[in-house]
């Protein structure tokens, strides 16, 4: 069967522009038949010399040997490495922060094999796993901790490059592989050690697709299996990856594929539908947990306010990464910023529509974006509404985008130079926001003092603000905190805790007890304030009250030996 005039219009309209493969997959055809009438309406010489040009322009499929590619290109990756050093140096010595601290720093299992491996049942963490090896060689020195995330951004970075080479020509890979690797929206899953799943996990989830794209075009069936254990190092890092067998899907549709290889992604399903089973399970221990650690109310999200806001806060800060911040807590808006938003949600859907038709690997790359999000877009209030760390893998989605956009100008302009000096310019000022923002991750007081500025109405980081101001001594400063994080979140039994702990060491009793029991109402699972309650009523020779609380920390606490001595020590 020939081409039809509307094949045959967008043939003229697009050849030397795409290449064949690609234009092949915009029509729905087997790239031999544009081959055939393109043999047939050229003369011979015309048409080998065409044809020739092609092989050695692009390579995808059959074409790519991975092996050679990378031999081939060693100077990209070179560069690459480069950026990716260039831009994280600065972030090696800093500290433990946030969640380093208890998980890593002050961690007692830390040695201990239940760290990454809990028994009898099935809890396997590879993240946890390195993390534990790190400790055993080099003990609690933060660079080898925070490397690893450095190293896998690198090992993402490269992948990239690789990956979109199945999808777009030269130069395209190049400009969304490097404003991947300096792109400051990354620090908080690399510069911040805790953040690491999301880049090491990213990491053998691009590994994962690379190679299943790659065997199945090569017909490599073992290498194929190479990509399902891919995947499964990927899940055991970082749940939210689960959502991948989707992102195959969409991938073999825009190919138009799906009817030819729909056996090959029931492996993907069979896993990712067990994963998302076992995960279904935890929901409400996660709710639980956000509840008591964090004080976050229960409750259903409204998802015609959560996900306009979700995705367009992450294209913002893709394309505008000023207001970088840890706690995203600025999220009341007015009618007229709500409007805005959802405009810009149901403007970014229009978009992604519309390349449906015009080309379907733009259309995969966008859906990719809000493909990963999904496990964050949940209404069931199990993670927070907007988080940098999640949108880690999601952003490459819109980088192609603006890769293409890039190329089109250099084109547009004919100007063979303009793509890569608008490149220049791009990763100059993105690479210098990165370094920027590293300070911030510098240590506790960087942090807080940092994220105070874009997040004025957290609570949690003025629960922060107040601890700092308590290190430096200054007590007054410190109460102001805790107050304000309290009337922020009047249920923050963390807050009252801390508010407590500095009465007690102005010598004002009597509001200390106060705060304390106020935690303690808010969080009865707060061990810590029954244990300085009983501090003070030793002070004040109330032993029966002392006896009370200590007793009340136990049942919270039973393994707590300085609790079990505290008792036993209790004159009779």
């Amino acid at each position: 069967m020939g081409l039809t005039g509307k094949q045959k219009k967008h043939l003229k309209k697009h050849l030397g522009k795409k290449s064949l493969a690609n234009i092949a997959i915009d029509l729905g055809i087997q790239k031999k038949e544009i081959e055939n009438y393109l043999k047939k309406i050229w003369r011979k010489k015309k048409y080998q010399k065409f044809i020739s040009k092609e092989n050695s322009g692009h390579r995808r499929g059959s074409e790519l040997n991975l092996k050679k590619y990378f031999v081939q290109n060693w100077k990209i990756f070179a560069f690459l490495a480069f950026l990716v050093f260039a831009v994280y140096f600065n972030s090696l010595s800093n500290d433990f922060l946030s969640d380093d601290i208890a998980g890593i720093e002050e961690n007692p299992q830390i040695k201990e094999i239940n760290y990454f491996w809990k028994v009898p049942y099935f809890n396997f963490n590879l993240r946890s796993l390195i993390i534990f090896l790190t400790n055993k060689i080099f003990g609690l020195n933060p660079v080898f901790y925070r490397l690893p995330n450095i190293l896998s951004h690198l090992g993402s970075t490269w992948i990239i490059f690789v990956l979109i080479s199945f999808f777009f020509t030269s130069p395209v890979p190049l400009i969304t592989a490097s404003i991947f690797s300096v792109h400051p929206i990354f620090t908080e899953s690399i510069t911040w050690i805790s953040g690491g799943p999301y880049s090491l996990g990213a990491f053998f989830l691009l590994c994962s697709l690379l190679i299943y794209i790659w065997s199945i075009d090569n017909k490599k069936s073992k290498v194929y299996f190479v990509s399902i254990f891919l995947f499964l190092l990927a899940l055991f890092i970082s749940e939210k990856l689960v959502v991948f067998p989707l992102i195959l899907l969409m991938y073999e549709f825009c190919l138009k594929r799906f009817k030819n290889n729909w056996r090959k992604l029931i492996p993907f399903w069979l896993i990712g539908g067990l994963w998302a089973l076992r995960l279904t399970g935890l929901i409400s221990s996660r709710v639980s947990s956000l509840e008591t650690v964090h004080y976050q109310e229960s409750g259903i999200e409204n998802p015609l306010i959560q996900v306009p806001t979700a995705v367009t806060s992450y294209l913002q800060l893709i394309f505008w990464p000023k207001n970088l911040t840890f706690y995203h807590s600025e999220m009341f808006f007015t009618q007229t910023e709500y409007l805005l938003k959802l405009g810009g949600f149901i403007l970014f859907l229009a978009i992604t529509a519309f390349f449906l038709k015009k080309d379907r690997r733009i259309f995969f790359w966008l859906s990719f974006f809000i493909i990963t999000l999904l496990p964050t877009l949940t209404p069931f209030r199990i993670s927070w509404i907007v988080a940098e760390r999640y949108v880690y893998l999601g952003a490459l989605g819109v980088i192609v985008p603006i890769a293409l956009a890039i190329k089109k100008i250099g084109e547009i302009s004919k100007n063979q130079k303009l793509p890569y000096i608008l490149l220049s310019f791009f990763l100059l000022t993105l690479s210098i926001r990165t370094v920027i923002r590293n300070t911030d991750w510098k240590n506790q007081d960087t942090l807080w003092l940092a994220t105070d500025k874009t997040s004025p109405s957290s609570s949690q980081n003025h629960n922060n603000l107040g601890d700092l101001y308590a290190r430096h001594g200054d007590l007054e400063k410190a109460v102001e905190e805790f107050k304000k994080a309290i009337e922020l979140k009047p249920n923050y039994g963390d807050a009252y805790h801390n508010l407590a702990n500095i009465y007690g060491q102005m010598g004002k009793n009597d509001l200390a007890i106060e705060n304390y029991q106020k935690a303690i109402s808010t969080n009865p699972n707060l061990w810590q304030s029954h244990q300085n309650l009983a501090n003070i009523y030793h002070q004040q020779g109330k032993i029966d009250l002392v006896r009370q609380e200590l007793e009340k920390a136990l049942q919270i606490n039973p393994d707590n030996q300085k609790l079990k001595e505290a008792l036993l020590n209790l004159t009779p």
